[in-house]
């Protein structure tokens, strides 16, 4: 038995490393018959209200995603799914106009105008766009030696970043730090220049003459120790006596907001540019969910929702049902009912199988 591919690397934050309080809304009680469901859905305004090629005030110095009035002009809060089990977000800011998702979920993008050539409208944005976490997911795909698929397993791990109460969520914003390595505006990563400040960023940004650039905000996970958990998970699927390959990864999609230039004649053109001059990138920006405040192992931890440990001993019996029923898709909380009141001849079969096998 044998796992490739290294899971992601877990960044911590560094001392020297600015960081934003984010904006929660208040917790005042909407009217019922305008509360946003799955059979009463709340209508929405148009992401378009985000963009105007001239305003009067300038943006408040930042500290994090501003208040939903400044961006959305609608005095009500944000559309929120309040079902249990599911994230109250708005889901809404994970598809906002203008922007298309890639095949693989990880990134959407826009070359809208409106944003590229204003800081206020990029700002207030990426301000809305980082109140909404990534989607960290655990896949457990089992191979026979002729590349066969027996199962593949999906979990859906966002809820463990994402308390209920949004007082309680450890969740802020960051800009690169001073010294920092990264993306500054130019074709190749550098320490220089040093700009404090998300509106700094989109000024410099929106201000770069460059036919071919991008400002980026990544959503990254912290402190999730997922070399421990890729572990438990590989001892879990040894212990079926599974005699194929097994590999575990840790995909996160929804992961980035990539804004580019507007194609100046067409993307052709602007493809063909990309190659003689580069791409001049601003990826400065980073909206950090923390699984827990520091990494596991450190004395004092404290986790959004619960310890790695505690959750895999919860669902190890749901993926090990799963992983025997030969599953091609994902592992919910239907499947840990489904272990407790269904008799498990099948499953028994399908272990004395893979043992066979």
């Amino acid at each position: 038995m044998s796992s490739s591919g290294a899971p992601q690397s877990i960044p911590r934050k560094s001392v020297a490393e600015p960081s934003y309080a984010v904006h929660r809304p208040s917790n005042t009680d909407p009217n019922p018959e305008d509360e946003a469901g799955p059979s009463n859905p709340q209508p929405s305004r148009s992401h378009s209200d985000l963009y105007h090629d001239d305003r009067s005030n300038t943006p408040p110095p930042y500290s994090g995603p501003t208040t939903p009035s400044m961006t959305v002009p609608d005095p009500a809060p944000p559309a929120e799914i309040a079902v249990p089990g599911i994230p109250k977000l708005d889901y809404r800011l994970y598809s906002p106009q203008s922007f298309t998702l890639t095949q693989d979920q990880v990134l959407i993008t826009s070359n809208d105008p409106r944003i590229s050539n204003h800081p206020d409208n990029l700002v207030a944005l990426i301000q809305q766009l980082a109140t909404v976490p990534p989607k960290p997911q655990i896949r457990i795909i089992g191979k026979t030696s002729d590349s066969n698929i027996d199962f593949d397993v999906k979990l859906n791990v966002m809820n463990l970043i994402v308390p209920d109460e949004t007082k309680l969520r450890m969740n802020y914003v960051t800009t690169i730090a001073p010294g920092e390595l990264g993306f500054r505006g130019e074709t190749k990563e550098t320490r220089t220049p040093t700009i404090q400040g998300l509106e700094e960023w989109a000024k410099l940004y929106c201000e770069d003459k460059s036919s071919i650039k991008h400002f980026t905000l990544d959503r990254v996970v912290t402190n999730w120790d997922t070399s421990y958990l890729e572990g438990r998970l590989l001892s879990l699927v040894n212990s079926i006596h599974y005699k194929g390959q097994v590999i575990v990864t840790f995909p996160v999609t929804h992961a980035r907001v990539l804004v580019r230039s507007p194609d100046k004649v067409n993307k052709l053109f602007s493809n063909v540019t990309k190659m003689f001059t580069g791409v001049r990138k601003y990826e400065v920006v980073k909206s950090v969910w923390p699984y827990a405040d520091i990494p596991r192992g450190e004395p004092g931890r404290k986790c959004a929702i619960q310890e790695e440990e505690m959750w895999f001993n919860e669902w190890k019996n749901a993926i090990r049902h799963a992983v025997l029923m030969r599953r091609k898709g994902w592992v919910t909380i239907e499947d840990r009912v489904e272990f407790l009141m269904e008799p498990k001849l099948v499953e028994q079969e399908n272990a004395a199988d893979f043992l066979m096998n």
